[in-house]
């Protein structure tokens, strides 16, 4: 693995940001009681790929390849299974994947199992970083948090940090600055808020796939 990874100890952080209490027991609040991880929420629909790009096969997947590579079970991706464990993560639908394949291809890849296998051929490490960098340790992040916390810098389960921008007063659009100053900066989608809410693990989709560094 990447001396980039994070191990086990750095997804028990509290967030250093304004979006979270000073502590991370406190972080988790007093309604997200619950110990649902978001890998069994994201593999309910069956964990099987299919034809509707707006929904999250290919991060699940990805998720999984991680788990399974890591025999020596040390990878913070495992995190994501145990519900117990208070983390927000920010997850790209399939469509985000198909732009990110294209971005760094060239070439628009027509089906969710041939965009899966050309991300996995990154290899298994970058695609570790990837999906840490989506992930914001020792804090649940409700979309009502999040509203209220423009100019806020997340610090991720990777380490480089995800920066927070709310654009509007009445109908506020959430947009996350990555580290690549070039790309399309994702917007949370306002009709995938909360995933898993009430637990100590919460989700929001996302329109694009955070990039940690600059490509």
């Amino acid at each position: 693995m990447t001396l980039l990874r994070r191990t086990t100890t750095a997804l028990a952080l509290a967030l250093t940001t304004a979006l979270v209490a000073p502590t991370a027991a406190g972080a988790a609040g007093p309604d997200a009681t619950g110990t649902t991880s978001l890998a069994s929420v994201l593999t309910a629909d069956g964990n099987q790929f299919d034809r509707d790009w707006y929904d999250y096969d290919i991060v699940t997947e990805a998720v999984l390849a991680v788990i399974a590579a890591d025999t020596d079970g040390n990878s913070p991706v495992r995190l994501l299974a145990d519900g117990s464990t208070a983390l927000t993560a920010f997850i790209p639908n399939d469509r985000a994947f198909q732009v990110l394949v294209k971005d760094l291809t060239g070439q628009w890849v027509r089906s969710e199992q041939d965009v899966f296998a050309a991300v996995a051929g990154l290899g298994l490490d970058t695609v570790e970083d990837v999906l840490l960098y989506h992930v914001v340790p020792g804090a649940t992040i409700t979309s009502r948090d999040a509203v209220r916390s423009n100019g806020a810098q997340l610090t991720t389960a990777l380490g480089p940090t995800i920066g927070v921008k709310v654009l509007g007063r009445w109908l506020p659009l959430i947009v996350l600055r990555d580290q690549d100053p070039d790309d399309v900066d994702p917007v949370v989608n306002p009709f995938a808020l909360d995933i898993n809410r009430g637990n100590a693990q919460i989700a929001h989709g996302i329109t694009f796939v955070l990039r940690p560094a600059d490509l």
